[in-house]
């Protein structure tokens, strides 16, 4: 995510808490421990803790009282309902989602762009008795790393390409070897020619992925539809035929989100 301007007066505390309501949110229903928080956010944990309680104060966050885990508060739901009225297009969507988890009897998923991350918005279990669990609601990826971010990222304008990778130099320190520059954007141009994103076990050995970018009215890469599953189900003539039923379901989603915003 970039970060806010500093010039802004109160903006690093602004940004710091923000970070820290990702965060929770990202740790799904089980919450997330202090320590967790803190080292993921790069805070002190006497920081951290000082944000949560502010954040816990104003409904944003909450905290079991046994386990002591961070959960996503009251108030992030209020908001959300006011704000799913602009941003949500899951209603459009879940049906998509679900005939893919149907027709391939793989997961399937639909990711939303956020800046310089997606973040799963609706997960769809198939009918294949062995699944792979790296995403789930709520998980967050940079762009380029999961099938979803790196199919939006190879439609996204070579220029926007090009500052999204000066922003993040550390994709391979974080990521390994293959989210370097260079072999990130033979992936790249790789989607953009295929029409949909590959990812052959990079996130965790064995489990595989396939995205197609999904287009608002003006032709933005904002939204991708995904399947995840073990890596011996994605073999080169199944693959094919995978990327072929994704991108139709893209597409048909893309036009729906054209249409519903005329």
């Amino acid at each position: 995510m970039e970060s806010a301007p500093r010039s802004i007066p109160g903006a690093q505390a602004i940004a710091r808490a923000a970070s820290l309501l990702r965060l929770v949110t990202a740790s799904g229903p089980d919450g997330a421990s202090l320590q967790d928080l803190a080292r993921s956010a790069d805070l002190s944990r006497s920081t951290a803790h000082r944000l949560l309680s502010a954040l816990r104060a104003e409904g944003l966050v909450d905290r079991d009282a046994e386990s002591t885990k961070w959960m996503p508060g009251p108030e992030l739901f209020l908001m959300g309902t006011v704000a799913a009225a602009r941003y949500d297009v899951t209603a459009l969507a879940r049906d998509l989602v679900r005939s893919l988890a149907v027709k391939t009897e793989e997961s399937a998923f639909l990711s939303v762009r956020r800046a310089d991350e997606t973040v799963c918005l609706l997960r769809e279990e198939g009918s294949f008795p062995i699944r792979s669990f790296v995403l789930s609601e709520g998980v967050r990826f940079p762009l380029g790393v999961a099938s979803a971010g790196l199919a939006i990222l190879s439609f996204l304008p070579d220029h926007d390409v090009d500052a999204y990778l000066e922003r993040h130099p550390d994709l391979e320190a974080t990521w390994g070897r293959p989210h370097g520059e260079r072999p990130l954007r033979a992936r790249l141009a790789e989607t953009k020619e295929r029409g949909y994103a590959v990812n052959p076990g990079l996130i965790v050995e064995g489990s595989w992925g396939l995205g197609a970018a999904v287009f608002d009215r003006s032709g933005r890469p904002e939204w991708a539809l995904s399947l995840t599953g073990v890596g011996f189900r994605f073999g080169p003539d199944r693959i094919a035929d995978l990327g072929r039923t994704l991108l139709a379901h893209a597409h048909q989603l893309s036009a729906r989100i054209a249409g519903a915003r005329r």
